[in-house]
């Protein structure tokens, strides 16, 4: 068992240290300038990247805003059970995102989909909305990239499959993000 502890976290540190800070930084400035123009951010995600969303929602909604005065106007579209089941019943699962994105969001917005594959048909559907109404497009995802990373203006990799490690370095990264903000930083502009 302990061998089995020490490559795991061996293999998490080589996952974390593949985090390209270029980006994580790029991804800071977009939520920066969304949190400066008034912009809706929304996150998204399926099983562990759905509580991701909704943990990345809650720190920035409460501790990054508290930290600057002004809000962050932010939501997780994985957490209206009544809504997802009704849309997946109604419609179909792979809409569950994008048909609350036609209701919520405007050209300008911003939408952070996380997932290790990169192939979830409900994120690549939210992403191809996005994209095509002039949403801001974050992706998180695992070094399989999909077609999350292929839609978004900025893809966000970690150089792992396994779904563990990946979904543990993308809530670092929704923490990096949140932090940027409750450290102060860099002061707004």
């Amino acid at each position: 068992m302990k061998s089995w502890l020490s490559r795991y976290v061996e293999a998490q540190h080589r996952a974390l240290d593949s985090i390209p800070l270029e980006a994580v930084e790029r991804a800071i400035a977009t939520v920066r300038k969304a949190w400066e123009e008034d912009r809706q951010i929304f996150a998204i995600g399926n099983g562990g990247n759905a509580a991701n969303a909704a943990h990345f929602a809650t720190d920035l909604g409460k501790g990054s805003s508290d930290a600057l005065g002004k809000r962050f106007r932010v939501m997780t579209l994985a957490d209206n059970v009544a809504w997802l089941t009704a849309i997946g019943n109604d419609y179909s699962f792979d809409d569950v995102f994008l048909r609350p994105l036609q209701n919520y969001a405007r050209p300008g917005d911003v939408l952070i989909a996380s997932s290790v594959s990169g192939n979830s048909p409900n994120l690549v559907r939210a992403m191809e909305w996005a994209r095509d109404n002039d949403l801001r497009t974050i992706a998180f995802v695992g070094e399989k990239r999909g077609g999350v990373a292929a839609l978004a203006e900025q893809p966000i990799v970690v150089a792992d499959a396994h779904y563990g490690r990946v979904e543990d370095v993308q809530m670092t990264l929704f923490h990096m993000i949140c932090y940027a903000f409750m450290e102060k930083t860099e002061e707004p502009a």
